[in-house]
């Protein structure tokens, strides 16, 4: 007889978004904030991302730290983005947070809307 265990799928919170976050909480002057990542419906892709920074945390959120700062994520929004990647870029369309989402089939331009 097989015995299986379940493993969580994990997600990545990058070192860059980890700094960017650590920046943007000095600055607010508040060690109790955190990076709120969640779906939405909406956005011309179906679904869309958004960002917000949160000092409570639900009995339903994972929450991941990296360099001592944490990043949250609901229950509901955990399972579109199991096995994302939340990274902070600047390029040249300018600075933001990004969601590398494998399980995401397409996206539109922008990258903060997709479907599955």
């Amino acid at each position: 007889m097989e015995i299986s265990t379940f493993e969580p799928i994990s997600m990545v919170f990058s070192d860059s978004a980890a700094a960017k976050v650590r920046g943007l909480i000095e600055e607010e002057e508040n060690k109790n904030l955190k990076l709120r990542v969640f779906v939405t419906g909406g956005g011309c892709s179906g679904f869309e991302y958004g960002f917000t920074f949160d000092e409570d945390v639900e009995e339903d959120d994972t929450q991941i730290e990296n360099s001592g700062v944490g990043l949250l994520i609901d229950a509901l929004s955990y399972q579109y983005l199991a096995g994302s990647v939340i990274d902070y870029k600047e390029d040249l369309q300018g600075s933001r947070f990004t969601v590398e989402n494998p399980n995401a089939t397409s996206t539109c331009g922008c990258g903060n809307s997709f479907s599955l």
